[in-house]
């Protein structure tokens, strides 16, 4: 196969191997909550399909991404990111977040994540 089908091939496929290896790759902390994000977006959202962007965990609906999350390790940031991108149905009035800052995770946030993500593919 050529890249270009390899690369059409994934996109609709996915790479479910390549995302548990990203999250495997980040220090302590933040992959206990790639972990957590990663089974929360699949139970949430189980028709999405995982693969690597730009080297981070994101779902796509076989066409484009619609979540993704990156290790603070990434950027050099003091925090996760949980970002959703432009297909994500979060649409509310004329401003609404599409982008979150993790330190941790409790029930509180997962239920939130859930609830995003659930709002995000609907």
């Amino acid at each position: 196969m050529t890249d270009k089908k390899t690369a059409k091939k994934t996109q609709k496929t996915g790479d479910e191997s390549a995302v548990l290896e990203a999250i495997a790759a980040m220090p302590d902390s933040d992959r206990a909550i790639g972990e957590r994000l990663h089974r929360i977006i699949k139970a949430s959202a189980p028709n999405l399909i995982s693969r690597t962007w730009y080297g981070m965990p994101a779902y796509t609906n076989g066409n484009k991404i619609v979540c993704f999350f990156r290790s603070r390790q990434k950027f050099g940031e003091r925090f996760m990111t949980l970002g959703f991108n432009d297909v994500a149905n979060l649409d509310e009035g004329r401003m609404w977040p599409i982008y979150f800052a993790l330190t941790g995770l409790t029930s509180s946030e997962e239920a939130n994540i859930t609830a995003l993500v659930k709002k995000a593919v609907n």
